[in-house]
């Protein structure tokens, strides 16, 4: 059976099958992806000072629990700002069956490393209200080659 999801962002409504991942946080069954706030939007491809977001924000409340989106291993623990705010953690993923990676950044992982299951609890999600205040907080989803994960979600 087919699932459809629809997605609105700006005002454009797109009709898109459903994914193939598990739901990556509490409160967020559907992987509904960040609209848009004073810091941005979270589609794949926004504007960001001048440059594409080539990632995708899934929506999930601060301290909520993160889990895994498919089963495969946590290769290493990753840092996506650099500046050790408290929202710079996250972890690198690669899938067992494509051995496609991606990266998820701004959560406390469990742990740095090993093998995870598909839909097991992998981490929580950090304080980004503490860095972005009012900003729609979000697990923010980027494919290791940049290519748009959206279709996944």
């Amino acid at each position: 059976m087919l699932t459809l999801k629809l997605i609105v962002f700006a005002g454009l409504v797109s009709i898109v099958a459903a994914g193939r991942w598990a739901q990556i946080c509490d409160g967020n069954p559907l992987n509904s992806i960040r609209g848009c706030d004073k810091y941005g939007c979270g589609y794949y491809g926004a504007a960001r000072n001048g440059r594409k977001h080539l990632a995708v924000d899934v929506k999930c409340q601060d301290g909520s629990g993160v889990y895994a989106p498919f089963s495969g291993l946590i290769v290493r623990r990753i840092k996506p700002f650099g500046n050790n705010n408290a929202i710079d953690d996250g972890i690198l993923l690669r899938e067992v069956k494509s051995g496609s990676c991606i990266k998820l950044a701004f959560i406390r992982p469990l742990r740095n490393r090993g093998w995870i299951r598909k839909g097991s609890k992998i981490g929580v999600m950090l304080p980004m209200q503490s860095v972005y205040p009012d900003i729609i907080s979000h697990v923010r989803i980027q494919n290791c080659d940049y290519s748009n994960p959206t279709g996944n979600l």
